[in-house]
């Protein structure tokens, strides 16, 4: 990994919810409480983020690919970058009921949509009737919001890589059921048990949740070098840790609210959970 804590630090990765709604799964995260907000032990983090980084990059190096998830606001657009960039499969519109336990039926839908494209390429949909044209037309572009990160996924991922656990809490029950291993970013409000690699942070911040996506864009990177040169042994520069900063550097003054614990008014800074499913 080519960060340190300081970096955790400046990008807000520290800052964790309200306590009226905190997890107590999540206690061994957390460094301490300051004015009704969770903050989180970056060191902790550090840790936990470059245990994930390894695991992620065998995994790819081994052949399997990570399925990128994240339809929150905050971070469809840096997971869909990511996954264009490493040619991974994602989900960022919507997550697709079944996508993982229901596999083979999603295949055949998502074949129905390859042919239908295929006609649209080469003509044969300008050729049918107008108003049949036109009701494949408004099915593809459905299937394009449903299957756009998925079309090429013909087999299951080897893993999961998931923002937000409560918004994507389909997509990791399935992941559970399936014995898929799941990396996730989580908050304080969330539960890190149903996790294989938790990796405590801010997770609706976009400058916290592109930190932690480069870094695991970096290791499915380095898993495709290896994974293209089997014999190659990768070389990869980790930055020396340094010691986690004190409370008071953690949370900054202007930052820490003065109103009651209660209040429903948080700084920008902070996480909060306004984010909702989209339908």
């Amino acid at each position: 990994m080519n960060i340190t804590i300081k970096d955790l630090l400046d990008a807000g990765v520290h800052f964790g919810h309200q306590l009226r709604r905190f997890n107590p799964k999540s206690k061994k995260f957390v460094f301490a409480n300051r004015h009704g907000i969770s903050v989180i032990d970056l060191e902790k983090t550090f840790a936990r983020l470059e245990e994930a980084a390894k695991f992620v990059e065998e995994t790819v190096a081994s052949g399997k690919d990570i399925l990128l998830v994240g339809t929150k606001r905050q971070s469809r657009d840096l997971l869909k970058e990511a996954a264009v960039a490493t040619n991974m499969p994602y989900a960022t519109s919507r997550w697709l009921g079944g996508t993982l336990t229901n596999f083979v039926t999603v295949r055949r839908s998502i074949d129905k949509y390859k042919q239908y494209m295929q006609w649209e390429s080469d003509g044969t949909l300008d050729k049918m009737h107008n108003k049949e044209s036109a009701a494949i037309r408004r099915e593809m572009s459905r299937m394009n919001r449903n299957f756009e990160g998925i079309v090429e996924l013909e087999k299951m991922p080897g893993a999961l890589f998931v923002v937000d656990t409560r918004t994507e809490d389909i997509a990791v029950a399935e992941a559970n059921r399936l014995k898929i291993p799941v990396v996730a970013l989580v908050d304080t409000n969330s539960d890190p048990s149903k996790l294989a690699h938790p990796i405590p942070g801010n997770d609706d911040s976009i400058k916290s949740i592109r930190i932690i996506v480069e870094v695991i864009m970096d290791a499915i990177q380095a898993g495709l070098a290896r994974r293209a040169q089997p014999d190659a042994i990768p070389t990869r520069t980790v930055k020396p840790a340094i010691a986690a900063p004190a409370v008071e550097d953690q949370v900054p003054v202007t930052a820490v609210r003065s109103d009651d614990e209660d209040s429903d008014v948080v700084p920008e800074s902070f996480s909060t959970d306004d984010e909702t499913k989209e339908s």
